[in-house]
């Protein structure tokens, strides 16, 4: 049975190899990897988010919209309430960070949410949560499967309970967990800079658990917020659910028709983050990471270390610089800056793909705080996003950047593909020399200019990601052109 947790936990097709029957298996091996003495509650105590004391008998599970994510959240609850753990069950479809605070804020010993994220709609998924309010750590997901092979072996089946008798034993409770998020994100977000310049702007909830969130907390700021695609569409329009520019027609649509100003928009799970400006270009999360940095330093006087994937925008770098902050880069993948987030004074960190939080938050990724600060940055600014864009790119730009995922018939060798690259690196790609050669995941070759191209395998599918960086659109074709010609003779 192919079940295996990636960079995010596990994702599958629905009623192929995501089915009922594999779920409750995995339900089973996460109770038992849950209930065993090497499960790690570090950092698990709520401390200042007010929440409550560690109960290492509470899970929280949570879903997003896709088609029976309700039901599949269902039946792991059942699951785990047969082998004895209280189980807080969200009643509605809910953002991914909005569990994951709520595990924390519960004093839960962990999490579930029952999402395939960004993927597309024929996949379902489930991610699991540490007790600290993110991503569980490595070494848990590897325990869960370690119990899925050892129940198969063993041909021990999952404890299963009705559901309806679990509700009236009070080992399934239904819960909202929008109250104390939103609690938690007041004190984050400066609703009163909003209020004193309210923007007119749209959200684009691209159908996903993200609906009504950002319009809902805005309420009396005096802000109007026209949301998009916010109804319930398990199909997703037939477009993956991902905030980047070529899904989002109906946002440039919205926006170019007057009914707001600037756009923002939140992935099928919500924990990434995308935007627009006022002329329907598209704000990739290596600006709104970067705008953010220069906002938390500039106007609110925050320090910490910055941290970004591989993958991210160098711009990070040169502000770092600047603010004489430490940064750190790590592997794609939000759990690898989870793990400074968790150990040190981390001032924001963020992926490539829209995975971005900052201080005094959970160390998840979250659309819907992003979402906020960008209105509260727009707010401050008393500029459009388009011209603070603009300003970003001539202060510490210009940054020309590109992304092509080749499709796999099948899974590439990570260790021989990183091998063949290294050793096939050029002096030069086009007219600029390479500096550097880096292995931290995949292989990135980093030139003279600042610019880079990265060629790694996807973590989650059989892909093959090629990323680039130029300082110049001359300079992008060039290592875009050889990224591709290197990444298909390297499979």
């Amino acid at each position: 049975m192919p079940i295996h947790f990636g960079t995010d936990g596990w994702r599958a097709v629905i009623s192929d190899t995501f089915t009922f029957d594999n779920l409750r298996i995995v339900a089973q091996a996460i109770a038992d990897a849950v209930a065993s003495e090497h499960w790690d509650t570090q950092n698990a105590s709520p401390g200042s988010n007010g929440g409550k004391t560690q109960n290492k008998n509470k899970i929280v599970v949570g879903f997003d919209t896709r088609f029976l994510s309700d039901r599949f959240a269902g039946e792991v609850a059942r699951v785990l309430a047969a082998n004895g753990f209280t189980v807080m069950l969200a009643q509605s479809d809910s953002p991914t960070p909005a569990i994951s605070y709520a595990v924390k804020y519960h004093g839960a010993v962990a999490g579930v949410m029952i999402t395939a994220s960004h993927n597309a709609p024929r996949y379902n998924g489930l991610k699991l949560k540490g007790a600290f309010g993110g991503s569980a750590l490595s070494e848990q997901c590897r325990r869960v499967e370690i119990y899925i092979n050892d129940n198969e072996e063993r041909a021990r089946g999952p404890n299963l309970m009705d559901f309806n008798k679990a509700r009236e034993a009070g080992l399934i409770q239904k819960f909202n967990p929008l109250p104390e998020y939103f609690a938690h994100l007041r004190t984050l977000i400066n609703t009163d800079i909003i209020a004193d310049n309210p923007q007119r702007f749209v959200v684009d909830a691209m159908y996903g658990s993200g609906r009504g969130v950002i319009k809902s907390f805005l309420q009396g700021t005096g802000c109007e917020i026209a949301e998009i695609r916010g109804e319930m569409n398990p199909g997703f329009g037939g477009v993956h659910p991902e905030p980047i520019a070529k899904y989002l027609g109906p946002l440039a649509s919205a926006v170019s028709s007057g009914m707001g100003n600037f756009g923002v928009v939140t992935d099928g799970d919500a924990d990434r983050i995308g935007a627009m400006d006022e002329r329907g270009n598209f704000v990739d999360p290596h600006k709104i990471m970067a705008l953010s940095l220069k906002y938390l330093v500039e106007n609110r006087g925050w320090t910490g270390s910055v941290v970004r994937t591989v993958s991210t925008t160098r711009m990070i770098d040169r502000l770092a610089k600047r603010y004489n902050l430490t940064l750190r880069e790590t592997p794609v993948g939000f759990n690898h800056i989870a793990d400074y987030m968790m150990k040190e004074d981390v001032l924001i960190g963020g992926e490539e793909s829209g995975g971005i939080s900052f201080k005094g938050h959970i160390p998840e990724g979250d659309g819907p705080i992003m979402g906020l600060l960008m209105v509260e940055m727009i707010a401050a600014a008393k500029k459009s996003l388009h011209e603070m864009v603009n300003d970003l790119l001539a202060d510490v730009g210009p940054a020309f950047y590109e992304r092509v995922d080749l499709r796999l018939s099948r899974p590439v060798a990570k260790a021989e593909m990183t091998e063949f690259l290294t050793k096939k690196a050029p002096a030069q790609i086009g007219d600029k020399k390479v500096l550097e050669v880096s292995q931290r995941d995949g292989v990135k070759y980093i030139m003279s200019d600042d610019s880079w191209l990265l060629i790694r395998p996807s973590g989650t599918e059989p892909v093959l990601r090629v990323y680039a960086e130029g300082r110049t659109q001359e300079t992008l074709k060039a290592l875009m052109e050889y990224g591709r010609t290197v990444a298909e003779s390297a499979v």
